[in-house]
């Protein structure tokens, strides 16, 4: 089957399920194989840049930023809801126009200013462009999500040509990583009440006033400890 012969909207797609979606795509396994390829191959690029500014960080300045470094690529029926919730046409052409998110790398990091100084000095790289900045550090989510989010586009070089893949970039704490684990685990916890729900929002909410605290009383530790050694 074709893959440009899809449904191409939401409104096409009728009372069509995911799993018939997952169906067509699987019969045209070799596209989709690439497609996926093309972002597994955009995430080692990434990781390389981050792993690089890790180990010139330990040269120049005795210190590793980087804690971990982890990494996806969205499920292809995570990808078919997304693209029928955004009403775009169910292609592998559009779904590579329209959705940002399908490769994402997520770097934590010990102490916020980290995140900034390794922001920088990724972007600054010639082969990275920036599509998308978000800084839920110094404007955090009304649940208290706490997290800088970078959409970048990196070259990879395919059988094909060079081709530029959109990779979404996390930079956090480990006190941000820890809450956002958490409040994803509770999100989508079904077996409590509305009630239980509201008390949880409430609590993680603290949670996050506090560790925004955390992050804050251990970075002033480390300048202390750096301005004694300097």
């Amino acid at each position: 089957m074709d893959m440009n012969n899809l449904p191409t909207s939401l409104q096409q797609l009728g009372n069509m399920s995911v799993e018939y979606m997952l169906d067509m795509f699987r019969e045209n396994m070799v596209p989709v194989e690439s497609f996926f390829a093309n972002y597994r191959c955009a995430i080692m690029e990434i990781e390389t840049k981050f792993n690089v500014l890790n180990e010139r960080f330990s040269i120049k300045y005795d210190d590793n930023p980087i804690e971990s470094i982890k990494s996806r690529v969205k499920e292809l029926d995570s990808i078919i809801k997304k693209a029928m919730k955004k009403n775009i046409p169910i292609t592998l052409e559009s779904i590579e126009k329209n959705i940002k998110d399908i490769a994402g790398v997520r770097v934590i990091c010990s102490f916020e200013q980290d995140i900034y100084t390794l922001a920088e000095q990724f972007l600054e790289q010639d082969d990275i462009t920036l599509l998308e900045k978000k800084d839920y550090i110094k404007e955090p989510k009304p649940n208290g999500y706490r997290s800088l989010h970078l959409i970048v586009s990196v070259p990879i070089f395919t059988e094909e040509g060079k081709k530029d893949i959109p990779v979404e970039v996390q930079l956090r704490t480990i006190a941000m990583d820890f809450w956002a684990s958490l409040e994803h685990k509770m999100r989508y916890k079904k077996n409590i009440s509305r009630e239980m729900q509201a008390e949880l929002a409430d609590k993680l909410h603290s949670c996050a006033t506090d560790s925004a605290e955390l992050d804050k009383s251990m970075q002033e530790i480390r300048n202390s400890l750096l301005e004694n050694k300097e």
